[in-house]
């Protein structure tokens, strides 16, 4: 087991290899992480010292490079990027892993797709780390057009868009395609009703960056469900919360209450 540089494994589902990997201790709480938009599983969950935390803790630490990113296969139909689809991946990674049940952790496009997956199979999840993403999750999080077209500009130096420029930049760093990126916008931004976030009753955690100016509020989006709470993660925004120790602490405090029953 290397918490540092996880072993890569791939399995196929809806015509498309997927990357993932599947770490930690393999009799503990499966914990499926699943990343967010122009990241990867190495990005969202390695590097920040997600896998290392979890795993020393005596998770089961599973995470798959999401449809459209890192190593896995990127169609280039906006079709192929809806949260409802992209939540059957992870589902199937949990049949193909032969797990019933796992806790869901997902950042921020991740978190949507997450939810996705708890409405459409409550009885596989045991709860939701919802990270990056609050009442957007049902009101949407802006125009997200001009970061589209960013992706898709001959050179950065042209691009004009503020949050457009952060994101291209992030995907030129991890070596993305940007194709498939920008139909990933264009497909994955459907929004959940209220009603079904009303329906959703695992336990849940919605952790967001005091500056983020992305995700929405996180009280907000907790007090749609009935077993929901809100987590303010202090000074920071979109890109830095999600490697927060004040975060961190309160999933493993939160995993823990859940193990106490």
């Amino acid at each position: 087991m290397n918490l540092n540089a996880p072993a890569v494994s791939t399995f196929t589902h809806d015509g498309l290899n997927l990357s993932y990997f599947d770490e930690g201790d393999p009799s503990g709480q499966p914990v499926l992480l699943i990343h967010g938009f122009a990241s990867s599983a190495a990005v969202n969950w390695v590097h920040p010292g997600w896998l290392k935390t979890l795993g020393d803790a005596g998770y089961r630490v599973i995470a798959m490079d999401n449809r459209g990113h890192g190593a896995s296969d990127k169609p280039r139909e906006a079709d192929a990027y809806h949260p409802s689809v992209m939540a059957r991946d992870s589902i199937a990674l949990l049949d193909h892993l032969r797990i019933a049940e796992a806790n869901l952790f997902g950042y921020s496009m991740g978190a949507r797709i997450s939810v996705f997956a708890a409405l459409a199979h409550p009885d596989r999840i045991r709860s939701l780390v919802l990270g990056g993403l609050g009442i957007g999750m049902t009101d949407g999080v802006g125009d997200w057009d001009p970061i589209a077209d960013a992706l898709l500009a001959p050179t950065v130096e042209e691009i004009t868009h503020e949050r457009g420029k952060m994101f291209r930049m992030f995907a030129d760093q991890t070596k993305s395609d940007k194709v498939a990126l920008a139909a990933c916008i264009h497909g994955s931004r459907d929004l959940v009703a209220r009603a079904d976030m009303a329906r959703i009753d695992a336990p849940t955690l919605i952790g967001v960056g005091t500056k983020d100016d992305i995700a929405g509020s996180a009280q907000e989006l907790a007090d749609l469900m009935p077993n929901a709470r809100a987590l303010d993660i202090p000074g920071r925004d979109h890109m830095l919360a999600v490697g927060d120790r004040v975060f961190k602490k309160a999933v493993l405090e939160f995993y823990a209450e859940l193990a106490q029953g």
